[in-house]
């Protein structure tokens, strides 16, 4: 009978409720390393130290390979030292940087010491590369031929080292001084006469050097549709490549940061179910701290309009309905932005014509949402509180659009993390902002 993964993972949950180990240990021998690591990442640590210890030794590592760096981490302080040495020497250069980030310095160290010269040689130098570039994604493990090799001589190389290579799709092409000269693909290097120079065949494709920010290599690498980004250091020379699984990779994890932080929290760095209560909460509460305090904002502005809210009761009855829109309005116009920040579309420079779209959006969306509301605040309670109320939608989408817009700009521009700062913003500006709009349309339309 065939199960679907869905149906593997309730299988799974039952038996970890009954805290059948050896179920789940069968239940996970026959599934594939991806799964494997899928479900394994629904126990908790203690759990999963004993299940991983019981795989294969075939297995294990396949397994290990699909963990996050943070779960990586964790079993690696409750393995054996000859078991942690042999998971850290098979690792790719690339995965052992990862996990050398999550692990304790004097763990690390110890970790590379034992490594082999040669897998030494490949790992230490990309340590020296701040973390988040793209030295410190890219793997040095690629296939670079000399621009004096014939094709026969570059399809030999390949058939040689290929195993051992990341990608062996995209072929760098340097002189003698190990300097970049352009790169061939395997097609083009398999379909050419087996005398031609590979110099002859290089080509210009993406080239970053190892310290311009990963995520924007790996942008670069996706867009272009090629197989890999070839790396190079200040001088030119060739170090490394970052294939289109690496971009792919670092893109997911981008955008899974951002999107916990537009809605306010840390991401996690580990498997929801798996993360321990403390650790979540320590994820949110900083901004909901952040946002608790700049309410305080909004009651101060609702204390000096305390007499027009004595006086027309009503006008309170609409708050809800004017902050949670300027609120809303901004927030959509701030994740448009920072979109196509991240994607290349704009840069910090073309704020001024962000302003103005934003602008005619937003007014645009104030004037429809304003009509409407003039006509239902004037249907059931009065014309002038109608006239009151679409004109404040219309001015709060018009402001709370364009600053939302505005906001990951200014954020780029200042080195701050656009998904961070402009929720916790727009959110505070948009509550203020709103309520002053309002209450000072009231009292010009209705004199309190």
């Amino acid at each position: 009978m065939h199960h679907t993964l869905d149906d593997t993972i309730a299988r799974a949950t039952e038996l970890l409720q009954n805290k059948d180990l050896a179920g789940m240990s069968d239940l996970v021998a026959g599934l594939s390393p991806a799964d494997a690591a899928r479900i394994l990442g629904r126990a908790d640590s203690a759990e999963r130290a004993v299940l991983y210890r019981l795989l294969p030794k075939d297995q294990a590592l396949e397994v290990f390979e699909q963990f996050d760096a943070s779960v990586r981490g964790e079993l690696f302080e409750s393995l054996r030292d000859d078991d942690v040495i042999t998971l850290f020497e098979d690792l790719d250069p690339d995965d052992r940087v990862e996990l050398v980030d999550e692990l304790p310095s004097n763990v690390a160290r110890r970790l590379m010491q034992g490594l082999s010269a040669t897998e030494r040689a490949l790992t230490a130098p990309m340590l020296g590369y701040a973390k988040g570039s793209t030295g410190r994604r890219m793997s040095p493990e690629y296939i670079g031929v000399s621009a004096d090799t014939t094709a026969s001589q570059a399809l030999a190389r390949v058939r040689a080292t290929g195993a051992d290579a990341e990608s062996v799709y995209l072929l760098p092409i340097t002189d003698e001084s190990r300097r970049l000269v352009g790169v061939a693909t395997l097609a083009d290097v398999a379909m050419a006469d087996p005398s031609t120079l590979i110099g002859d065949l290089a080509t210009t494709r993406p080239v970053v050097t190892a310290d311009v920010d990963a995520e924007a290599a790996a942008r670069m690498c996706l867009e272009n549709r090629s197989p890999a980004v070839v790396v190079v250091d200040s001088e030119y020379r060739l170090i490394g490549i970052l294939t289109i699984e690496q971009a792919s990779r670092i893109i997911e994890e981008a955008e899974d940061e951002d999107a916990a932080r537009a809605g306010g929290s840390e991401p996690l760095r580990r498997p929801y179910l798996s993360t321990p209560v403390l650790a979540i909460v320590r994820s949110r509460v900083v901004w909901l701290l952040v946002l608790a305090l700049s309410a305080i904002l909004t009651v101060q502005v609702l204390e000096i309009f305390e007499h027009a809210l004595a006086a027309v009761v009503t006008l309170a009855l609409f708050i809800p309905l004017l902050t949670g829109t300027g609120g809303n309005t901004g927030s959509q116009a701030a994740t448009t932005v920072t979109r196509a920040l991240a994607v290349g579309d704009v840069r910090p420079r073309d704020i001024a014509a962000v302003l103005f779209r934003e602008v005619r959006v937003g007014a645009t969306m104030g004037l429809m949402l304003g009509s409407l509301g003039f006509v239902i605040a004037g249907l059931v309670y009065d014309w002038r509180l109608g006239t009151v109320i679409g004109s404040t939608l219309l001015a709060i989408c018009t402001l709370a659009a364009t600053v939302g817009g505005a906001m990951p700009l200014l954020a780029k521009r200042i080195g701050v993390d656009p998904a961070v700062f402009s929720t916790p913003f727009i959110s505070t500006f948009c509550d203020a902002t709103g309520l002053i709009v309002y209450f000072a349309i009231a009292k010009l339309v209705l004199g309190v």
